[in-house]
Parts: structure tokens; C-alpha cells; sequence
């Protein structure tokens, strides 16, 4: 069986979600956590997460939101993360790939997305593009445990990260052909990866190109067990460890 630990979920992206979980379950996928990071998909997945029994939710708002978003929209947020099949808050984080214009916007949003993280204790997907060092550096000022979302850096950050206890979502872009993710998943511990699919992006080779999603995760996890020189099995073992341990999977 497979955790999908991040990936979005909508009637946007999918002409029939019935099916899409159908495949999913038939593919060995026990659950899928979808991301609303948005004011429009967070209604769409709290909708999802009931109709489901294997969608799970973690809400919170993207960086690239960061402009629009107000205190009134943390206030709502805070009050609708009680619930047992919201696992965590994200995906949040920085964005620097476009700019930097609002920088500031994008850290308060980060912050204090990261106070409620830490007042409710629930972990954290994070997004971190091009903003590295301040990503690091904000996340060690608060007690928060979670996911650092398609990680795709150097051994030397995936170290820090792992030292500060956050677990490291491994997707599709292990499987591309020019990716050094493949040398940072050698040398890291299986204890400090989870699975992910990010979908409907980054698919997978043999079928990137195409839509992405949960179904792929086993492409992923052949990867990690070629890279790593142990059975497919082992990978879905520890890697569902994982993500129960750190989202309370029962």
C-alpha cells in the first residue's frame, strides 16, 4: 500500500474525480492528502475530504497568494482546521521564482501560518522555491514538525532539514533523466522520505507528459527501490511509516 503525502485534487484539473480515486485504490494507494492552498480550493477539498474515505486535506494558503490573503482569512483557516481528517497545514512557504516584490507579504504569510502550526500542533507541508536560506531560517524559530514538499535540493540541504526533523516529499522528479535528486536519495536514510506525487504535475517517467496522479505512486517508489537496492515493498513499508507517524495515520 502507498501514502500520496501532497497533491491537489479538483473538478478543475479532473473531468471525474469517482474515477480518479477508483484508479487510485485499484493502484494500491491507501490514502491521498490533497492540498487546498487556495480560498477557492480549500471549500473544494473540505467537500472531498467527506465524500471520500481516503482523502485526507491539508489546508493552508501558497505563497503565491500571499498578496490577497488577510488577517479575516487566518481567522477562518484557524477555525476550520479541527477536524480529524485535517492532517496539516500547507502547502506554505516562499516563492522567490518570479521576484521577490513582495517578500515581506510572503513571510508574514509564512509566519503566521507557522504560529498556528505550532499553537495547534499540526505539522506542515512546505513550499520553498528559489528561497532556500530564508525558508530555513524562519522554520527554526518555531516548534513545528512536517514535509518539505518536492524537495529537489543538494545533499547539504537535505541534510539540515533532516537534522531539524522535517521528513523530505520524494515525486516525479526523481524519475526525470537529468535530476540529482537521484544521488540525494542514495545517501539519505528511507526513515527521512515520504512519497509524493504533487499531482497533477510532475508525472512521473514512463508517463510524463501526461496527466499526474496518485495511481503513479508505485513508479516512484521503483525508483527509490532501485536507487536504494531494496524491494519495492520495503519502500511502501517505511515510506507509510512515515507519513502515519507524522500525520496520526491509524
Amino acid at each position: 500500500m502507498f501514502i500520496d503525502t501532497h497533491c491537489h485534487l479538483s473538478g478543475e484539473d479532473y473531468d471525474d474525480i469517482d474515477k480518479i480515486i477508483e484508479e487510485d485504490k485499484n493502484a494500491m494507494v491507501d490514502k491521498i492528502v490533497v492540498s487546498g492552498c487556495s480560498k477557492e480550493s480549500i471549500e473544494e477539498v473540505l467537500v472531498l475530504k467527506d465524500k471520500y474515505d481516503i482523502v485526507y486535506a491539508t489546508l493552508g494558503y501558497h505563497p503565491e497568494y500571499a498578496s490577497i490573503i488577510t488577517e479575516d482569512d487566518l481567522n477562518y483557516l484557524k477555525k476550520i482546521l479541527d477536524n480529524e481528517k485535517i492532517v496539516g497545514i500547507g502547502e506554505i512557504g516562499l516563492d522567490y521564482h518570479y521576484g521577490k516584490e513582495n517578500i515581506d507579504k510572503q513571510k508574514w504569510l509564512f509566519e503566521s501560518q507557522l504560529k498556528i502550526a505550532e499553537e495547534l500542533n499540526l505539522p506542515v507541508i512546505i513550499h520553498s522555491r528559489d528561497a532556500t536560506l530564508d525558508t530555513i531560517n524562519i522554520l527554526k524559530k518555531y516548534r513545528v514538525k512536517g514535509i518539505i514538499h518536492c524537495f529537489s535540493g543538494s545533499l547539504e540541504t537535505a541534510n539540515i532539514y533532516i537534522k531539524m526533523g522535517f521528513l523530505l516529499g520524494i515525486g516525479g522528479v526523481l524519475t526525470f533523466k537529468n535530476s540529482k535528486l537521484k544521488e540525494v536519495v542514495k545517501e539519505i536514510p528511507m526513515e527521512s522520505i515520504v512519497l509524493e506525487t504533487d499531482s497533477p504535475y510532475l508525472t512521473p517517467v514512463p508517463f510524463r507528459g501526461k496527466q499526474n496522479s496518485s495511481k503513479y505512486l508505485k513508479y516512484i517508489a521503483e525508483y527509490i527501490s532501485d536507487i536504494k537496492d531494496i524491494d519495492i515493498d520495503e519502500v511502501s513499508k517505511i515510506t507509510s511509516r512515515n507519513a502515519c507517524n507524522l500525520f496520526d495515520f491509524k
